[in-house]
């Protein structure tokens, strides 16, 4: 076995026997493992809180040589994000980004950037964005777009995802312009009622969808309260196809964001 550092977040955890846990972890540096916590059930643990979901550890760690669990021997806090856990909409989406990087990603296959996005898009969820719709919605998708855009699965958005057809500059003369998370992003007219699983797409959440897609992980602008709702149905039903299940937490965040939170 050999000895491993890395900066993770806590994305998931799960009893193993009276003293110890199993979690999955997300690391800047290699990607997600998965490791033992001996003794990290136990109140007086070498890891204290160390392994409490969603917070930001610098961790050491056997990598086992097989396909085994990896061993943790060392969590030590370096952030938390106590306020998302004071908001059920914040915690929602906090649990939704874990879910995301636990479930669709890889063993040891690193994403910096998709890293550096989450810890971002956490941060900012801590900022009180639950009373704000428009920007809690920003973060949200934003965070969803890096993430499908690691996987190799962006959104296609400057021509139609069936034939090709460039559609830059056209949302004021093509009036059906659609969405097809079957194909991977926007349809012209002619393949609208082509596409498995097609919406009509509104001109407006068109360009959102690209301005968003086109953003870095940080401050966004919020989402205008006219799209709201459809970029967040067209955006999930992507994520949703790419996972191959709709997320657990997106029934959830659902209710939160159609509710006010």
């Amino acid at each position: 076995m050999t000895s491993e550092q890395a900066l993770a977040l806590v994305v998931r955890g799960t009893d193993w026997s009276e003293s110890s846990r199993i979690v999955t972890l997300f690391t800047r540096e290699h990607g997600r493992i998965r490791a033992l916590a001996k003794g990290g059930r136990r109140l007086k643990s070498n890891f204290e809180i160390a392994l409490d979901l969603l917070n930001l550890c610098r961790i050491v760690y056997l990598k086992k040589a097989s396909n085994g669990l990896d061993v943790l021997t060392e969590a030590r806090v370096e952030e938390r994000f106590p306020i998302l856990r004071r908001s059920l909409m914040a915690l929602y989406a906090g649990y939704y980004v874990a879910e995301l990087l636990a479930d669709g990603t890889h063993d040891y296959d690193p994403h910096p950037g998709l890293f550096d996005a989450a810890v971002a898009s956490l941060r900012m969820l801590s900022d009180g964005v639950e009373s704000r719709p428009g920007e809690f919605l920003s973060i949200l998708v934003g965070f969803e777009l890096v993430w499908l855009r690691e996987l190799g699965y962006s959104p296609r958005l400057e021509s139609c995802a069936g034939c090709g057809i460039v559609l830059v500059g056209q949302a004021g003369s093509v009036p059906r312009l659609g969405y097809s998370a079957s194909l991977g992003g926007v349809v012209c007219p002619s393949c609208l009622s082509l596409a498995r699983e097609s919406r009509v797409l509104s001109p407006d959440c068109w360009q959102v969808l690209r301005h968003l897609s086109e953003q870095q992980p940080g401050p966004t602008e919020p989402v205008p309260g006219p799209v709201q709702l459809e970029l967040r149905s067209l955006v999930s039903q992507t994520v949703s196809t790419v996972l191959g299940r709709r997320p657990r937490m997106l029934g959830y965040l659902d209710v939160a964001f159609r509710g006010g939170g």
